[in-house]
């Protein structure tokens, strides 16, 4: 099952004085068990652009559309048999510490 994993930045981060993994060797572990199928860095929010239309009408504004905390600085395809499986992957990724991550099932339409 493939899960879209967002890595998110907020303003409530661990407090736990040890040390977080480290991103490369989560990133090895997780490509050589064939749990991530890709992943990036974003460019920072600022970079953004936040496309509309209302009203037959086209509205670019720059930045994210919402004033929020939280911001979302990269993503991670996952393949993983299950919920269970992509909550461990999450756990194990160092910004679950230092901000917050988002798993997602991708929809299936053939159901």
């Amino acid at each position: 099952m493939k899960y879209m994993m967002f890595v998110c930045v907020d303003g409530d981060p661990d407090t736990d004085p040890a040390p977080e993994p480290d991103i490369d060797e989560w990133v090895a572990t997780n490509d050589a068990k064939g749990r991530r199928l890709r992943g990036h860095v974003l460019a920072p929010a600022d970079a953004a652009t936040t496309v509309r239309v209302r009203n037959g009408q086209l509205l670019v504004s720059d930045g994210p559309f919402t004033e929020t905390k939280e911001l979302i600085v990269g993503f991670d395809l996952l393949e993983c048999a299950d919920l269970d499986e992509a909550i461990e992957v999450a756990r194990t990724h160092p910004m679950a510490r230092g901000g917050r991550i988002e798993i997602r099932p991708f929809a299936d339409f053939e159901q």
